[in-house]
């Protein structure tokens, strides 16, 4: 029978450290014997020593390989052997030592000195620890030369566990080209010591000099467990080098013992916003969403498809995704398929436009709660397609609000844009009306309406962080609109849980108010954004202004001067105070917009119909003659 060997690489390296340790059993052998009388074979006095050794020496070899074997000193990895893997070859060559000492003493009754079993297992474990860790000493040696004019040199912030973490994975990983060369802390006491011989050269304040004087490629800011603020504070150092940055996740890798070079990122722009992320205790207050039949309109899109993750984790009766764009609307149900799969998940195509189908959703599966998240958006998208903004913003939640009221909807959440203040452009027009339709609606009968209104969304689709990037990545130009222009910002996960969190404060007929923070700069934002990648804005990617867009504002505002300001239990949360106006006149006014000769026939002079709703409606002066020559 011919046996069959499945890893010959790994079978010929056991065999060959099977060799050597039968050649190092003889070797501690006669080394015990000889160190007991100091070096020197002539000074053995009982020459039945030696007999005794060289008689047990076959017994020796078959014990200490069989506890070689036993406690994995053949089955390590040692080229990533550590401290458990030194325990256990101490511990094996101690047990080999001491099964010595029983069976010629006490079983064999053999003549041999005491000492000598002392002897034999400290040379033992010396040729042992030899044989392990020599060759991967020489080998990391070999590599970080031969690999030296490839590698990216390193500067590491944080002398704590995972700056050690690092340092160590970079200095024995064969998969990193990396060079830790130096190390910055803010603790004194650290400055002047080593980490795996990489030295604590000195605090923030040194960054810049050593960054220098090193030729650092990049920087690694591994202080996962730093609030928010002290990284801002490090970044806005670390970005006036032309380093790439890059910061390990979160302290939840240490905890769980993952830290190492692969689970870095790239520092974000997040990083940069000054804050903390905004954490919301859903498990608390979502328990108006379980076992209740919930709808998303818009489910598909960047906000829509993370309120159906949020919803999915709170044991909904069933959750139903309705959104014409059918590869989005496939995507998160997939998704959603595999992480939740006792979820009663549903997913229909459809236009919130098309009375019938909206209607027919409504009428069959009597949603509880519906999150209105459909509408178009991009600004200047919808400056050059007006009517489309209409249709789709205004007569959709029309519609949707319309159904969600007749067929007994108990709340009914519009997410809306801080565009609706005093608008510019007509996305921001049609949003204002549609929180104008949920503010009527919300007194027609027992449907809570409310509308949540928050900024730009971190990450979003057709936002400025992934457009930037792209361009980063092309070589630039950066485009910017203006130097001055700014706007809020909010990470998707964070508006979504804050929009079911408003969802759960509602009694109806609220405008919720989600505060963004600080507004930012979108050139700081760009000119960040490029530091962070290792460029120099200016020099390496040139930053372009191209002036504002139809409709695009310097700044914008999340509330009207008209609304005041009430808070919640959330201090992030606030409630506009409704504007009151004439329901009937309003509703008359959208029944006359709706008519063919109108929105279906694209009539140019929509824009004129619209500021009579929305008397904030700030139409460019071209729009204004343009619509005064047409008869407005």
């Amino acid at each position: 029978m011919k046996l069959k060997i499945q890893n010959k690489q790994l079978f010929v390296r056991r065999l060959g450290l099977i060799a050597y340790d039968i050649l190092a059993v003889t070797a501690a052998t006669y080394l015990g014997l000889i160190a007991r009388f100091d070096f020197s074979y002539s000074k053995i006095s009982d020459k039945a020593f030696i007999e005794t050794a060289w008689s047990y020496l076959p017994y020796s070899i078959a014990f200490t390989l069989l506890i070689f074997w036993v406690m994995h000193l053949y089955q390590s990895l040692w080229e990533y052997a550590g401290a458990t893997e030194m325990m256990n070859m101490a511990l094996a060559c101690i047990m080999s030592a001491v099964s010595q000492m029983i069976i010629v003493t006490m079983i064999l009754h053999w003549s041999y000195p005491r000492s000598c079993y002392v002897f034999f297992g400290g040379a033992l474990l010396c040729l042992i620890i030899i044989s392990r860790f020599f060759y991967r000493i020489f080998r990391t040696f070999v590599e970080k030369r031969t690999d030296k004019a490839k590698s990216v040199n390193v500067m590491v912030i944080g002398a704590g566990d995972a700056g050690n973490s690092l340092i160590r994975e970079m200095n024995t990983s064969k998969f990193i080209q990396k060079s830790a060369l130096c190390v910055i802390d803010d603790d004194k006491s650290k400055i002047g010591n080593y980490i795996h011989g990489v030295k604590v050269v000195g605090d923030r304040n040194d960054i810049l000099e050593y960054a220098a004087k090193y030729d650092i490629d990049e920087i690694i800011i591994a202080m996962p467990a730093a609030p928010r603020i002290v990284i801002k504070e490090i970044l806005e150092i670390c970005k006036q080098t032309k380093c790439e940055l890059k910061t390990l996740p979160g302290i939840y890798q240490l905890v769980n013992g993952e830290v190492n070079v692969s689970q870095l990122r790239k520092v974000d722009v997040i990083d940069l916003l000054g804050r903390d992320p905004i954490a919301v205790d859903l498990d608390s207050i979502m328990g108006y969403v379980k076992d209740k039949v919930v709808l998303v309109t818009g489910g598909g899109g960047s906000i829509g498809s993370e309120l159906c993750r949020q919803i999915a984790d709170s044991q909904p009766k069933q959750l139903i995704i309705f959104d014409i764009y059918e590869n989005s609307a496939y995507d998160i149900q997939q998704e959603l398929i595999k992480k939740y799969p006792e979820l009663n998940l549903l997913v229909l195509i459809g236009s919130v436009r098309n009375t019938n189908r909206v209607n027919a959703i409504f009428e069959k599966y009597r949603p509880d709660i519906v999150y209105h998240a459909a509408a178009h958006k991009h600004v200047p998208l919808m400056e050059e397609s007006p009517n489309e903004a209409i249709k789709n913003n205004v007569l959709g939640t029309w519609k949707t609000a319309d159904a969600a009221l007749h067929y007994g909807t108990k709340k009914f959440v519009m997410i809306s844009t801080d565009k609706a203040v005093n608008p510019t452009n007509i996305m921001g027009a049609s949003k204002r009306i549609c929180e104008m339709i949920v503010q009527a609606y919300n007194n027609r009968g027992a449907t809570e309406f409310v509308a949540v209104r928050f900024g730009n969304v971190l990450g979003s689709n057709g936002s400025v962080i992934p457009l930037f990037k792209k361009q980063i990545a092309s070589g630039g130009p950066v485009t910017v609109t203006h130097p001055d222009i700014i706007r809020y910002f909010m990470t998707i996960p964070e508006a979504v849980s804050l929009v079911l969190q408003a969802g759960a404060y509602a009694k109806g007929g609220e405008i919720f108010v989600l505060d963004m923070g600080e507004p930012v700069k979108i050139l700081d934002l760009a000119m960040n954004l490029i530091r962070l990648s290792g460029y120099v804005p200016g020099e390496d990617i040139q930053i372009q202004f191209t002036g504002l867009r139809p409709g695009e504002k310097l700044y914008e505002e999340l509330l009207m001067k008209e609304e005041g300001m009430q808070e919640t239990a959330n201090k992030l949360i606030h409630i506009g105070k409704p504007i009151d106006f004439d329901e009937q006149e309003f509703f008359e006014q959208l029944e006359d917009l709706k008519s063919d000769s109108k929105i279906e026939a694209e009539n140019e002079e929509i824009r004129g119909w619209v500021q009579k709703i929305v008397p904030t409606y700030q139409r460019r002066k071209s729009e204004q003659k343009a619509g005064n020559e047409h008869g407005e």
